[in-house]
């Protein structure tokens, strides 16, 4: 099957200049092995994707359209503790916005659990697998050191009809987490530590997000992704260079696959692993612990944060999903791993929406500028263009003046330095599209500083025209007093000052740069972007990219986000000796109120825990399954460890109760502790049990949160007095989707003809007539349906 945009084998075969993956690929394609190229994308539903996996993704989805072969996107969804929908269907919201094509059909490693068990009984059959009941650290002790071979456990030599007893009986449900594990009989003294008898699987009793109660036995990595991929038919199974190890394993499963299959009459499938180096990103940190760091102590402000290198942050931002695609195909695919310079993401990024973002005017900080000879009370309206001669787009919009204008502050120097071609006192500057103005006063407060200029305008400047032939350097931006918009500006830069954060001793946060994040209130813009949808992009003439927020902008109070600067900043050499440690960033900086700062930070100390909560952190770990972060995480004080262990003795699911004491509690508590307040774990199972079920959103889950924490009482019935109800009825919905589409007609046109970036537009919009209490996935489905996409 080829897809849209594909080519032939053959013709790919004839290309020149390849990457090692696509020469290995042609290769393959002319020993004839292959009459189709299958690639795949498969993530683990438990978090947000960040632009390492984008990379993965176009290079997958890229073999695919080039070789006319097929993409697959899977879920390796085997470990259900750290497993949640929420998690998937923002991953496949995301691979489809990249655009990259996997044909409309969604894998699960849980589809093949089933095929999963019956090989491992063909193991066990063979030889070539046993349960053993060793604990943790005996397994741990028996697989020896790199200088040392290992040695076999007590129950390595089990004969094959006690292995499949037990094995049997695991899946029946009769042991307790932890009691017994299947791993693999290979060799104990190879030198590839992964071979020595990997586990296979191990018991797990818990909820799965799709598969339910059915299983409480759940196969590894290792030994699941081999099997998903025979069984997809994927003939390249690309991933980055950490898995090279792995690759013996996977190699030993496929080809005890191909003997089993053809035991039971099939023909299998030979996929192969190829590794290539992952992308390490400068100024930034790619670590999910890290990444989770930064969100817990509050340094972002959440997974969507324009600063961070996940996806989500990256479209908040404004970044596009061509851009992105440009910067992963311009990086290329190599073999070892290097650092990218962050300068390439930031040209694709500038390049890609020269040509996708109109210009308008924005003022950061307004100066206020009065025309004295300009006829008092008129106003008029120039007819300017959206985009540059150099652009090839079409279309203009009415920017509006009058008599009392704003320019910005850092457009005039009362004292001039050499090569200043703004304005200044007795000086000349021309307004953007508009007239050239001469400052013939100064005017200040009490406290000296500058307040206002007045200046005069000379009329046959109209719109550029200029009859005496005079030179006037500058060419400033303005709005009008009058037709201005107020405006929130968030000045988006660099996370770090290091290129490489992560580098040499020391607390990597140190490297934190206090100016990522400067918010500008009180700027204004010209009116043109006023009803404009939100997510829209621009650029600010002689500003830079900005694109309005889709969180938290509204007509009545504008917020822009900049994606990027006009030209890098950051090119400049640096000063000779830096400071020893960058204060962290704070969250927002206003720079007009000094007082509104808020204080950095301090770094966090190490944890001296108590033995009491070191206990609950190796329970966390190894009873309940957490990873060794999150157990950390919960266990730095009593009070949270507290809260999440209450709430799993409930019956919470322990995974998603760490989510939400690790990253919504943080949030909800804004800087305060847990101590003195109101909220008992028993209510926060039953919170978190409202969420699942889908009577009430994350977002209203977190507004009860607020409230649990404040005041206590019971979350069902704060759901029903704060009206949090959820509605996830279509035939409730899709009345209020049509008088939207009806009120918004104009719109609805531009979207059915291929303006789709204004679904967002439209559900908000649907959120905002609800009360925001729709389900918006069930929005967003049924304005997609009435629209016609």
């Amino acid at each position: 099957m080829e897809r849209e945009g594909g080519t032939s084998p053959a013709e790919f075969t004839e290309r020149e200049g390849m990457d090692f993956i696509r020469t290995l690929i042609a290769e393959d394609l002319r020993a004839g092995r292959y009459s189709q190229i299958v690639t795949r994308f498969p993530p683990e539903p438990n978090g947000y994707l960040h632009i390492g996996h984008a990379k993965s993704i176009v290079l997958n989805s890229g073999i695919a359209r080039e070789t006319g072969g097929r993409f697959n996107l899977r879920f390796d969804d085997t470990n259900p503790e750290t497993e949640d929908v929420s998690y998937a269907e923002s991953i496949v919201d995301t691979v489809r916005w990249l655009g990259a094509d996997f044909g409309g059909t969604v894998y699960h490693a849980a589809d093949y659990f089933e095929q999963m068990y019956r090989f491992a009984e063909y193991l066990i059959r063979q030889g070539l697998a046993y349960v053993d009941s060793s604990t943790d650290e005996e397994v741990r002790e028996a697989r020896g050191t790199v200088m040392e071979p290992g040695r076999p456990t007590a129950f390595r030599d089990r004969s094959v009809d006690e292995n499949l007893d037990l094995f049997r009986r695991m899946r029946a449900g009769e042991f307790p987490d932890g009691a017994h594990v299947l791993r693999a009989k290979i060799d104990l003294a190879s030198v590839n530590m992964l071979l020595r008898d990997p586990l296979l699987y191990r018991i797990r009793h818990a909820h799965h997000y799709r598969t339910g109660d059915k299983w409480c036995i759940y196969p590894l990595y290792d030994y699941a992704h081999p099997i998903e991929d025979a069984i997809e038919g994927i003939t390249h199974s690309l991933c980055t260079l950490e898995f090279e190890n792995n690759r013996a394993v996977y190699d030993w499963t496929v080809e005890h696959w191909q003997d089993f299959v053809r035991s039971e009459g099939g023909e299998p499938a030979r996929p192969h692993q190829y590794e290539f180096a992952r992308l390490a990103l400068d100024y930034t940190v790619m670590s999910k612990r890290k990444l989770l760091q930064l969100v817990n102590e509050g340094l972002v402000s959440g997974w969507d944060d324009p600063r961070l290198p996940t996806i989500a942050g990256m479209r908040r931002r404004g970044v596009t999903a061509e851009a992105l695609r440009s910067f992963c195909e311009m990086i290329g695919v190599a073999k070892a791993n290097t650092r990218i310079d962050i300068g390439k993401l930031e040209f694709a990024i500038r390049d890609d929406l020269n040509h996708r973002a109109p210009r308008v005017l924005c003022v950061l900080k307004p100066l206020k500028v009065t025309i004295t000879n300009y006829p008092a009370g008129e106003t008029e309206t120039f007819d300017a263009p959206l985009w540059p001669h150099d652009v090839p787009n079409q279309g203009s919009r009415p920017l509006p003046f009058s008599g009392t204008v704003y320019i910005d502050r850092d457009d005039f120097a009362e004292n001039p330095p050499t090569g200043f071609h703004r304005l200044s006192p007795g000086g000349e500057v021309r307004l953007r599209y508009a007239y050239v103005i001469h400052c013939d006063e100064v005017v200040k407060d009490d406290a000296g500083e500058i307040v206002e200029l007045r200046c005069s305008y000379d009329p046959a400047t109209r719109s550029g025209s200029n009859p005496d032939g005079r030179q006037v350097k500058g060419t400033i931006q303005w709005v009008s007093a009058e037709h201005g918009v107020p405006c929130e500006v968030r000045l988006y830069d660099r996370l770090f000052t290091a290129p490489d954060p992560e580098a040499g001793e020391g607390d990597w946060k140190q490297n934190l740069n206090p100016e990522s994040l400067v918010v500008v209130r009180g700027a204004m813009v010209e009116p043109s972007v006023r009803d404009d949808a939100p997510g829209s992009r621009y650029q600010f003439e002689r500003v830079g990219y900005f694109c309005s927020d889709t969180v938290d902008s509204r007509p009545d109070a504008l917020v822009f986000n900049r994606t990027v600067t006009l030209r890098d900043a950051w090119s400049k050499p640096a000063p000779a000796a830096a400071p020893k440690a960058a204060p962290k960033p704070k969250k927002e900086r206003d720079p007009a109120s000094a007082d509104a700062r808020p204080k950095a930070k301090a770094p966090a100390a190490p944890v001296e825990r108590t033995p009491e909560l070191e206990a609950l952190r190796t329970r966390f770990s190894t009873e309940l399954g957490l990873s060794a972060e999150d157990a950390d995480l919960l266990t730095r004080d009593a009070a949270s460890a507290r809260l999440f262990a209450q709430a799993v003795a409930g019956g919470a699911p322990a995974r998603t109760t760490a989510n939400w004491v690790i990253n919504e509690l943080p949030r909800a508590l804004d800087g305060r502790t847990l101590d003195g307040a109101s909220l008992e774990g028993a209510a926060l199972g039953e919170l978190i049990a409202l969420v699942e079920d889908g009577t009430v959103s994350v977002a209203g889950g977190r507004t009860v949160l607020e409230e649990l924490l404040r005041d206590g009482g019971s979350p069902r019935e704060l759901v029903e007095k704060l009206g949090l109800r959820q509605v996830s009825d279509p035939g409730a919905l899709a009345p209020i989707v049509d008088a939207v589409i009806a009120a918004n007609a104009a719109k609805a046109d531009e979207y059915r003809g291929g303006k789709t970036g204004l679904l967002g537009f439209f559900v908000g919009q649907v959120m905002r007539q609800s009360g925001g209490n729709a389900n918006p996935e069930l929005v967003s489905r049924i304005v997609r349906e009435r629209l016609g996409a």
